[in-house]
This record gives structure tokens, sequence and C-alpha cells, in this order.
């Protein structure tokens, strides 16, 4: 007995390893292997737990010696299921291990929960109340498996890979070179001066598509989930050796192939992992490296959507274009025609001939089945062709309709899906269309005010998330400087956003922004009578065609998004309007208890948004109060659409967990949980025998980018418990490692003066205003700060950091 939990023996194969005992907390591990254990588990970590009534002044320091233990045990075994079980008697384990799943949610002792079961494997128990044992005075808990093995769960997928036999590039220049591309030009003319840009580049494509499908090969691959990336033609061979003297009764011959098979599997784990280590030191190929990184831990494979419900396509269809007002216009309707005067945009053979040889040829196939591959091998070949159709199709103004067609491929938002709200549509559109659009859009950029829209933080150069959040926090920390003041946070959420685009109101937008009239009716047919159909797996929905909205996943569309929010401007200066993107957030500064301001400008917000088109989502808008008077009022809540606004105590803005009191406990520890959810990641690198260069490299792609987002917006105004508990996972990554890694105090030191002196030198930058050269040139003003929170915010903090001597 050991805090009131019992062991059982339910296998053989067990053996202790570790105890402790303390004034403050006792318990002992044994490790295990069941009779039965599905493939995934390599063996069972049983804790017993008790601790003490008096444990609950420091969590972490009760902890301390069970985290250590837990996280060495993980270390040497990644794979292993862990229950950790026993009275905590009101200590949570999720205090040092915020990963693990606790399944107790009942009284286990009068009216208290006391008796805890964890587990690092979501859905392994239910948990059960049954009667005391004895005289006890806790009630017992009984665990019933609801766990589903991972070969039950996902079943095998196949892929369809397009192979490029040896030859077969050079056999796809030599056609394309001896092509005579001027036929496709004769037979789509009309007239003497007229060309039919829709049959002259749907004949070319579909030309391209035919001579690559007769040069290549596709094979079909099964993918199985639980297939390990080093076994070989040799380990299933020992594994059949081993199988047929199992079936013999040769016991000697068996002892043998089990030993034989062990050291072949031993020996292809080692290869595997040194071809990893010869692709990042010897090559340098990081590509190849992270494949093989990925192979081995699993890490961000791709939730496959089922695709059972045949109707599923076409319903998500229908859903992805509710937007679609019927009867919208049509590229007739809108009096599409080239105005005359200014010339149209051109393109450059060199520029296409660049963009051709940069394309990425791992990039999937759009609708027409050209494949990246084909177009970056063959870009000198297919530079003058590609190059006519594009100033063709500019000087016309219009965008042939086998160019705009796409695929949308939806994407699961969530890990469970319980509507079709659930799916992001994300368009697969022909690659030379994209290439196509990354020539446009620095001809749209070059026409564009440095000083557009200048709160709006997203794809544009030097501006990042921690700009937008960082202007949002100082502006409200400085306002609550003053006496009597408070802020009104909205976040405001859009259904859809890019799927509600009005293609005529945003060309007049453009227009008045002073871009090409041409492009202008470009960028309205390449909106407007766009088929789109809906792939699940294998089946694919019927086309429809649609005026409204632009494809997410288009190189355009996040611009036109951008300029057609421009003009979202606050309409008094003790407002705010930051926007990233499509997430918009709108600050009143609040003096007294004066909120007109604010509500009228939220209203002249709203009816913008109603002209715009733009869909309120008043389920999701959330509100945050920040008032540290000491008396506050009761707020009268705020309405969007005759809904009244939900007002919360925290809230996620562009990935950051802001509190109504400022504190950053609640992200601290998020990001500790996820950081220490992919420290599993690293443990299987390092039980696959990697070199430390490459678990480093992996740390800081998947653990530190974690534990550090946007640091240099929260870190500082940090908890000294907070701070603690971000250094234990670069800790726990250090011994996995067994090299040292930077801590994160440096890490957001060195970020936040890099951050710093990249506003500096963009004076187009919001920003950019706070850092004033004194006098001497030497040193910037300090900023005025009264408090705490302010003081240790980002912009005092740089000042005061290119204000210290260098190092």
């Amino acid at each position: 007995m050991c805090g009131g939990k019992a062991a059982k023996d339910w296998c053989v194969n067990a053996a202790s390893v570790a105890q402790h005992c303390s004034e403050l907390v006792e318990f002992s591990i044994v490790i295990c292997r069941p009779f039965y254990l599905p493939r995934e588990f390599t063996c069972v970590i049983v804790v017993a737990v008790y601790i003490a009534p008096c444990a609950n002044a420091n969590a972490y320091e009760v902890l301390r010696p069970l985290f250590d233990v837990i996280s060495a045990l993980l270390t040497k075994h990644p794979d292993s299921f862990v229950v950790v079980a026993g009275d905590f008697n009101h200590i949570s384990l999720k205090t040092v291990l915020p990963g693990f799943k606790q399944y107790v949610d009942f009284k286990t002792r009068g009216e208290n929960i006391l008796d805890l079961v964890y587990s690092n494997t979501a859905e392994a128990y239910k948990a059960i109340p049954q009667p005391h044992i004895g005289l006890s005075d806790h009630t017992s808990v009984l665990l019933v498996p609801t766990y589903k093995p991972r070969l039950i769960r996902t079943r095998a997928t196949q892929s369809h890979i397009r192979v490029w036999p040896d030859g077969a590039v050079s056999a796809l220049q030599d056609c394309f070179k001896c092509t005579n591309w001027e036929i496709f030009k004769t037979a789509a003319s009309q007239g003497e001066h007229h060309i039919n840009i829709e049959e002259y580049a749907e004949t070319v494509m579909s030309y391209i598509a035919k001579c690559t499908e007769d040069v290549t090969v596709m094979k079909t691959y099964i993918v199985r989930n639980n297939q390990k990336p080093w076994m070989t033609a040799e380990v299933r061979q020992l594994l059949k050796a081993r199988d047929a003297a199992y079936s013999g009764g040769d016991k000697a011959a068996l002892c043998s192939a089990r030993s034989a098979l062990s050291r072949g599997i031993r020996a292809a784990k080692r290869r595997h992992a040194g071809i990893i280590k010869e692709n990042l030191c010897s090559t340098g190929n990081t590509r190849q490296m992270w494949q093989g990184v990925q192979q081995i831990t699993q890490y961000k494979t791709r939730q496959r959507i089922e695709d059972s419900d045949v109707s599923l396509p076409d319903r998500l269809n229908d859903f992805f274009a509710r937007f679609e007002a019927p009867g919208g216009p049509t590229r007739g309707e809108t009096g599409l025609s080239p105005p005359s005067g200014q010339p149209p945009v051109a393109i450059s053979p060199a520029d296409t001939r660049r963009t051709l040889a940069k394309i990425n040829p791992r990039k999937a196939a759009g609708p027409d089945n050209v494949p990246g591959r084909a177009l970056q091998a063959c870009a000198d070949e297919l530079t003058d062709v590609l190059t006519d159709i594009f100033n063709i199709s500019l000087c016309q103004a219009i965008v042939p309709r086998c160019f705009k067609t796409s695929i949308i491929v939806p994407v699961a938002k969530k890990s469970v899906v319980s509507c079709l709200n659930d799916y992001r549509p994300v368009a697969l559109t022909p690659i030379v269309m994209k290439c196509f659009e990354r020539l446009i859009k620095p001809h749209i950029t070059s026409s564009l005010p440095a000083s557009l829209d200048p709160h709006q933080y997203a794809y544009r150069s030097n501006r990042s998330t921690e700009d937008a959040i960082s202007t949002t926090l100082h502006t409200v920390l400085t306002h609550l400087e003053q006496r009597d003041t408070y802020a009104r946070i909205l976040y405001v959420d859009f259904s859809s956003a890019f799927n509600t685009i009005l293609p005529q109101r945003l060309m007049d937008k453009l227009l008045l922004l002073g871009l090409n009239p041409t492009l202008c009716h470009w960028i309205l047919d390449f909106l407007l009578e766009r088929p789109q159909s809906v792939r699940v797996g294998k089946k694919i929905s019927k086309s429809i065609t649609l005026s409204t909205g632009s494809p997410q996943g288009c190189v355009l569309s996040p611009l036109l998004y951008t300029l057609l929010t421009h003009d979202c401007v606050p309409r008094h200066k003790n407002n705010m309007i930051v926007k990233f993107a499509d997430d918009t957030t709108v600050v009143g500064l609040i003096h007294g208890n004066e909120e007109s301001y604010y509500r009228e400008e939220v209203n002249l917000f709203e009816r913008w948004c109603r002209d715009n088109n733009l869909v309120l989502n008043a389920e999701k808008t959330k509100e945050m109060i920040v008032d540290f008077r000491r008396s506050k009022p009761k707020h009268t809540p705020l309405c969007i659409s005759n809904r009244e606004v939900e007002k919360v105590e925290n809230i996620k803005f562009l990935g950051v967990q802001i509190s109504n009191n400022l504190s950053w406990s609640k992200n601290t520890t998020g990001l500790v949980k996820r950081a220490q959810q992919r420290l599993y990641f690293l443990r299987k690198l390092h039980q696959a025998s990697l070199p430390p260069s490459i678990l480093t490299t992996f740390y800081r792609g998947a653990v530190e980018s974690v534990l550090t987002y946007a640091i240099s917006t929260w870190f500082s105004s940090c908890s000294a418990a907070d701070k603690k508990a971000l250094q234990r996972v670069v800790r726990s990554a250090e011994k996995v490692i067994g090299a040292s890694l930077p801590s994160v105090q440096d890490i957001f030191q060195s970020r936040c003066r890099n951050r710093a002196q990249k506003i500096v030198r963009d004076p187009s930058h919001p920003l950019n205003n706070f850092f004033k050269l004194l006098p001497s040139k030497k040193r910037y003003r300090s900023l005025r700060c009264s408090t705490t929170r302010l003081r240790n915010s980002f912009l005092p903090q740089a000042v005061r950091m290119l204000n210290a001597p260098a190092s």
C-alpha cells in the first residue's frame, strides 16, 4: 500500500526503478511489460504517489523529485505508457507536467477530490467510483481502459506518386524545345488582331500536361501508420526466419533467430540514423534530414479526413459557397473592357524565367495536372510562350478560366471535427497561375504608399504578430498610467473573411488608390466566375462557379484582403484598430466612465463591415475590460448584431494568452505544456542515437520556437515562478541532448535588442517614433513610466537595452 493505492502483479516482467520518501512526498515507481500491450508502447511505468496535507505551500518544490525521475524515465523510454496515481492532497501534477491527462472527476474523500490518476496518453481510461475498501475513508477508483490502439484507429492509405525515370527531364526539355508554339497562338486567333486567350492558354497547358504524362510514370504506394522508417528487406527476412523457427518448434533455432533479428534491427536503426546525420553534416541536405526526423518522430503528421461519407464533398462545397449571392455579377454584367489611355502592365521574359526557376518541385499540381517539376526543369523552354500568355491576359484584362479553376482541399481546424465550419477551405490552384500572381504582386505593391494602413501588420516586411501585440499593449498600458481610466478591448471574429470579398467593391478601392486601371480590371476578372470543386480523399464534388470572395491559398488573396480593409480606421483619437490579416482588434481608451466614443466607434465599425460584406461572428467575438481602479462600476455590456458580446477575463490574441489583469501565468502554462509535449519527439530522436547537432536543430525548430513565441512582448512581465517553469523545459532538453542550450533569459534579451534595432532602421514602422535620439546622438530618450507594468513592457525595455553599453 502506498498513499491508498494498491499494487497488484498483472505481468511477470516487472521491476522497481525508483523510490522516494520525505516529509512532503512519497512515491514508488515500477516499470513493467504486461502480457498484452499495444504495439506503440514499449513498456508501462506505474507511479504510486502520496503527498502530505501540509505540502500545499510550493507545488513545484514538492513535485520536483517526482518530475526529475519521470523526466529521466521518459528520456530513456519515450514510447512508454505512464500512469501516476495516488493521494495528491490538492497538489496538481500539471504544475510540472501540464501535458498529462487527469481522469478522476468525482469526490474521493468527503467533498474533495484528493485521489487522482494522471497519464501521458489521452483517452486511456474512464474512472468509475467504487465502494470503500475496508475501513478506508477514501473512495476506490476503478479505471476502465478506453484506449484504442493506433492500428485500429487509423487504416492504411494509398499514395499516388509521379515518378520521373532517368532521362525523363531531358526528353521533356527536347520536346518543348522542338515545339512550334506559334501553332497554338494561330489556332486561337480570331481575326487579325484578336486572340482568344481562353483557348490559347487551355491548349498550351493541356499540351504541357500531356507531354509530362508521356515521360513520367504514376506509382501507387501503401502507407501504414505503424510502419517503421528503418524497416528494410533484410529485417523482413530476419522476421520471416524467426517466425519459421517458431512454427518449426526448434528452440535452439528460435533463440538464434531472435538474436539475429535483434542485431539486424539495431544495425538498421544505426544505418537510418547515419543517413540522417550524413544529410545534415556531409551533403547539407536539410530537407532530407528533416524528412528523416519526421519519419522517426511522426512529428506534424497530417490529419487525414475520413472520406466514408459520399455526400461530404458536395456538402462542403455548398457550405464554402454560402456567401455567394444569387444572381451575382458576371464578367459580362460588370462591363469588363480594357480601359484606354494608360498602357497595361507588361511582364518581361527574364522575370518569367526567374519565377519558373524558383518553383518548388515538391508542391502538388493543380487542377491542370501540370507538376511543378516540369515547369521548373523546362523554365528556359517555356518562358517565351508563358510570357506571351501572361501579357495577352493583362492586355485584355482576362484571366483564362483554366488558370483560376481551383480544387478545395478541406483542412480540419480542430483535432475533433463536429460541424462543417470546423474545416478550412484551402484552394489548390494551378502552379502556373501562382507564378503569374507572383509576377503581378510587385506591380501592385509598388503603386501603394508606404504609409497605407500602418496598423495592418500582416503580409508586410518587418512586421509581425509581436508588433501588433506590442502596439496594443503599449497603448493600453500608457493610457492606464492616468487616473480614473480603463480600457475595453474588442476582439472581432469574422465568418470566412476571404470568402466574402466583393470584387466590384474591391476594384473601386484599388482605382482610388491609383492602381493601373487595366490591372484593376484584370483583378476583377480574376475574382469573377471562378470554377470550384471540393476534394475529400478520392471523392470530388461537382463544380460550381463563384463570383464572391478570393481563394485561400492564392498568392494575391492576402494582399487583396488588406487593400479591401485599408480604410477601416478609427474615427476618434481615443480609439485604435489593430489588424493582422483578418484578426481585428478595436481598443477603446476610456476616461472616467465616458464610453460614448468607444460605442460610437463599434457602431461605425459594424456599419463598415456591412458595407463591405464582411460578416461579424457575434458568437465568437469577445470583449475584455482592463480596469485597475479600486472602485469599479458594473460595466454595461456591448451589443453587436443585436447580440450581447461576451466579456472574458482572458483571451488568445494572435497566439498569446492575455488576461485582464495583464499577468502572463496562463500564457506561460500553455507554452510550457506544448513545449513539454514536443519533448517526446526529442526523446525519440535521442533513442534513435542521432548526434547532438541534429537534436539541437530539432529543439530549436520544434521546442524553442514554441517556448519563446512572441517572447519580447511578455517575458519581462512574467513572475519568477513562470520564468522558472520556462527554464525547467530548457533544462530537460539539455539532459536529453547532452549539450548546453541558451537560457530563456538570454533568448529574450537577444530578440528584444534585435527587434528594437529593426524598428529603429524602419522609419515607416508604427513603433519607430518611440525611439528618439537625444542631442548627443548616442542614446535614446527613455520613456516615462509610473507603474511597473509599463516599465517591464517591450518598448521601455528595448530603449534601456539599446542605451546599455555593449557587452
